[in-house]
This record gives C-alpha cells, sequence and structure tokens, in this order.
C-alpha cells in the first residue's frame, strides 16, 4: 500500500526541507545568503520518489516567515523531526530519503564541495542533523 500524506503533512514536509535551507541561508557569514538559498533549494528539487514529489508542489501554506533565525528555528527544527518521525512509522525508506535530501540540500547551501563551512554555518549544520535525528 502506497504511502499518502495529508494536506498538513505535506505542508510540514515543505516547511521543514525549504526551512532547512532558509535557517543556513541565515547562517551564512559569507554575505552570500541568496547563495546558499538557491543552491540549496536546487538540491531539493532533485530530490526524488515521494518526497521529491512533495517537494515539486506548490508550496501553499508553508510558512516561513520569522523576526528572528530564532523563531525560524522554532518552526523548522520541530518541523524536521516530525517528519522523520512520521515518514519513519509508515515508511522507512521515504524516511530515510528524506533526511538524505535535507542534508544534501543543507551541505549545498553550506556549499561544503568548496572547503569547510564557516563555524555558524557548521553550527546550523549540527543543529538541523540533531532534529533529524531526534525522531
Amino acid at each position: 500500500m502506497p504511502l499518502t500524506l495529508s494536506g498538513q503533512d505535506k505542508i510540514t514536509l515543505r516547511t521543514a526541507a525549504f526551512g532547512a535551507v532558509s535557517l543556513m541561508a541565515a547562517a551564512d557569514a559569507t554575505g552570500q545568503p541568496h547563495r546558499a538559498a538557491t543552491d540549496g533549494s536546487i538540491a531539493l528539487g532533485s530530490a526524488t520518489g515521494l518526497v521529491g514529489y512533495v517537494l515539486a508542489e506548490w508550496p501553499k501554506g508553508v510558512n516561513l516567515s520569522g523576526k528572528s533565525v530564532a523563531e525560524l528555528a522554532d518552526l523548522v527544527l520541530p518541523a524536521l523531526t516530525a517528519v522523520v518521525s512520521r515518514l519513519k512509522q509508515q515508511a522507512p525508506a521515504e524516511a530515510e530519503n528524506f533526511r538524505s535530501t535535507v542534508i544534501v540540500a543543507i551541505e549545498a547551501a553550506a556549499r561544503t564541495h568548496q572547503g569547510v563551512p564557516t563555524p555558524t554555518m557548521a553550527d546550523m549544520i549540527r543543529k538541523i542533523t540533531e532534529a533529524l535525528d531526534a525522531a
């Protein structure tokens, strides 16, 4: 039986994934947060499986507004944990697909292929990874 996600589940998944990229852009100390957001979003656009289908849908209902990085983190980090937990219950392979998709996106946002991420970005990667692994 294929996994189907409710409308709210899809919003939470998109909030978590795009929010993780937004957190990385906010943590970009290189002065090019738009580049981090672009690289991370391209990585999310390359997702496959159920996760890829959900991320490819128009992100209606996703709210990534906040007056600070702390407010954004309060939305995104719990959403990351909730998505992995929900997917683990119903489709463990999709839970791993989601986790690896987000990891690739945040590494792309940090441009780790060009060297070591800044300390601020490395700390944000740690926080995002901990939220993914908390489920």
